[in-house]
């Protein structure tokens, strides 16, 4: 499926400072970026990374006071369903070595301090998969999704404490619980089309079956209409704009639309018993599992 995305940002600098973009659609395999556009108003030098698949902008504000960024991109996407009940269990020990990082706790995913409440609610799931659903459903439940409640240092146990939060907040906390039960969950920020209102989203990704599969405890996001900007061991690594010195936020628009002319079929968090969604290829997720 084909879609538009575009992201509008200003910001104001007090003094000349550094600013790190995550707003670049990622370039994989299932991912093609058929054409994309990035202008600074006014224009300015930038410097563009890529980690791990991860693009940034480097910026340097230098004197000017005001700070507009326009990103434009037609992103070619596939996402595969798969039927939940060929989604086979697999031992620690087979998992890929790119799965391993992320097993452990990060600075937003406690997963050490919530090892015994994960273990009491979902441990006697039979299948890493029907677990993770049983996380994402819980989450919904029982957090309240509350805009203005949370800011950047809110962590997964402050979330399970609090029960209210943002995307980022869910996601956090669905990633800590997958890692106490030993699945390696990841943070994944992007586009997201249908979404309301219109924003960057976050969702966490669990490795499962050897798959790298979506799941978004909102259930705001239609989990094949996801364009991947950014993932990472959670917010810390894939956020929209890190900033390094004395800069505001003042506007952020967001929006993913579908190119016209095509047939999208939505799949929700509904159908997350019959189906499963990856954004990558099976052929991306092959990896070693480090045994001799």
């Amino acid at each position: 499926m084909q879609f538009h995305v575009s992201s509008h940002l200003e910001y104001e600098a007090k003094f000349p400072s550094t600013i790190l973009f995550s707003i670049q659609a990622q370039h994989t395999d299932s991912q093609v970026i058929t054409n994309e556009s990035l202008v600074f108003d006014p224009p300015l030098s930038y410097e563009e990374i890529e980690v791990d698949e991860n693009r940034f902008l480097r910026l340097e504000t230098g004197q000017e006071k005001s700070i507009q960024v326009t990103y434009q991109a037609t992103v070619d996407s596939e996402s595969e369903l798969l039927p939940a009940k060929e989604i086979d269990s697999m031992p620690v020990s087979d998992y890929g070595r790119a799965a391993i990082p992320y097993l452990f706790p990060s600075r937003y995913c406690q997963s050490d301090r919530l090892g015994r409440l994960a273990w009491d609610l979902f441990g006697a799931i039979p299948t890493p998969y029907e677990k993770v659903i049983g996380i994402t459903d819980w989450i919904h439940d029982n957090v309240e999704y509350v805009a203005g409640t949370t800011d950047s240092q809110t962590s997964a146990y402050d979330t399970v404490t609090q029960r209210t939060g943002v995307c980022r907040d869910f996601a956090h906390l669905g990633i800590a619980l997958c890692r106490a039960l030993n699945i390696p969950a990841r943070y994944f920020t992007g586009y997201a089309y249908q979404l309301v209102p219109q924003d960057f989203h976050a969702c966490f990704e669990a490795y499962v079956g050897g798959r790298w599969m979506i799941f978004d405890a909102t259930h705001l996001a239609t989990l094949n209409g996801l364009i991947r900007i950014a993932t990472g061991r959670d917010a810390a690594d894939a956020a929209v704009a890190s900033i390094f010195g004395n800069v505001t936020t003042k506007t952020m628009q967001v929006d993913c639309q579908l190119v016209p002319g095509q047939k999208f079929e939505p799949m929700t968090w509904k159908q997350l018993h019959r189906r499963a969604v990856s954004l990558e290829k099976a052929d991306e997720t092959l990896e070693d599992s480090g045994g001799s």
